[in-house]
């Protein structure tokens, strides 16, 4: 990014930049979807998805190769509030398990063929709680998304993203309450699994650190820096890169959702090269997607985060671009088309 006198001008100024879809693309994926040896729309939302790979990557027929599932990891100071059934440690020895391919995540890489890559987002030093202070300063937030944008460096074709961090859904769910409004408990719920008590005591800290945002909560970006946290700043970068750069982009679970919806309240279009995995067990989650009118793939009762949910989605959509690419047409194949 170019340096100007205040940070986040240069994000809004690549949100103000993205490019809308490739028609042409999509077209040439209609128009050969018609020919092949199936009843029209016969795959449903396979057919669907498809199209929607063409018309962010620019290839027709689409095509996966590279696929990436990024996960971006840090801590929070408002876990020292009790508010995680689990303590920080427990990130650090996660991130451990990801390279000893001990994790459902790697499973499910290994399941797909799917690249994985893990980011440590300074792990070791917790931004501040977010019901005494703000996550982030303007500067560090920006940067943060930068390096965020890094993640798609490398050529990815299709990027999913995860998260992992003690805490987070706290900060999720306050991202999410400085958004789209309504109470502190609209938003928070189980994580990892908090009883009661702690239950109650992440929905008094979201409602304080929403009570902190004032008139920021009319700046998507001033709330994720407020109210946010590290990997949240990352993914939403690494969603702002992806579409600059028309590569596809699942998003997994409530957290990862958050981050998209920063960019969402930017500009209702900015996800539009975006597909969500599936409807987290998180149960603000559904209420998430329906304040951006999306619509999961699937729900299959998970809340694990590290990107499991968009790993599992991309192997439906490689097999939409592999059934897209490899099957025969009416022609090709010698069968007999629908009769007029």
């Amino acid at each position: 990014m170019s340096e100007s006198a205040l940070p986040f001008d240069d994000i809004r100024n690549l949100v103000a930049q993205m490019p809308g879809p490739d028609e042409a693309a999509a077209a040439v994926v209609r128009a050969r979807d018609a020919e092949l040896t199936k009843p029209a729309g016969s795959l449903g939302k396979l057919e669907e998805i498809a199209e929607w790979l063409a018309a962010w990557s620019g290839k027709a027929p689409p095509k996966i190769t590279r696929p990436l599932v990024a996960i971006f990891a840090t801590n929070h100071g408002i876990a020292d509030k009790g508010v995680s059934a689990f303590p920080q440690s427990v990130t650090r020895q996660m991130l451990e398990n990801f390279s000893a391919g001990g994790a459902a995540i790697n499973q499910i890489c290994i399941a797909n063929d799917l690249g994985l890559k893990v980011f440590d987002l300074a792990i070791d030093m917790p931004t501040p709680p977010i019901d005494d202070e703000d996550a982030l300063d303007e500067p560090n937030c920006a940067a943060t998304m930068a390096y965020g944008m890094e993640a798609v460096a490398g050529g990815t074709d299709l990027l999913c993203l995860g998260e992992m961090g003690i805490g987070n859904t706290t900060i999720a769910a306050a991202v999410f309450n400085g958004l789209f409004g309504g109470t502190a408990a609209d938003w928070v719920g189980p994580g990892t699994g908090v009883d009661d008590a702690g239950l109650e005591r992440k929905r008094v800290a979201v409602e304080k650190a929403v009570a902190r945002l004032g008139s920021a909560a009319n700046d998507p970006l001033e709330v994720l820096r407020k109210v946010g946290g590290r990997e949240i700043a990352a993914m939403a970068g690494a969603i702002l890169a992806a579409r600059l750069q028309r590569t596809p982009v699942i998003v997994d679970g409530f957290v990862t959702t958050a981050a998209a919806a920063v960019l969402y309240k930017m500009d209702p279009g900015a996800l539009d090269h975006c597909l969500f995995g599936h409807v987290s067990a998180e149960p603000a989650h559904r209420r998430a997607l329906a304040a951006m009118n999306k619509t999961a793939l699937f729900d299959f009762g998970m809340r694990l985060g590290e990107g499991t949910g968009a790993a599992l989605a991309a192997g439906i959509v490689k097999a939409a671009a592999s059934v897209h690419a490899g099957m025969a047409t009416f022609s090709s194949a010698g069968v007999s088309g629908k009769e007029s």
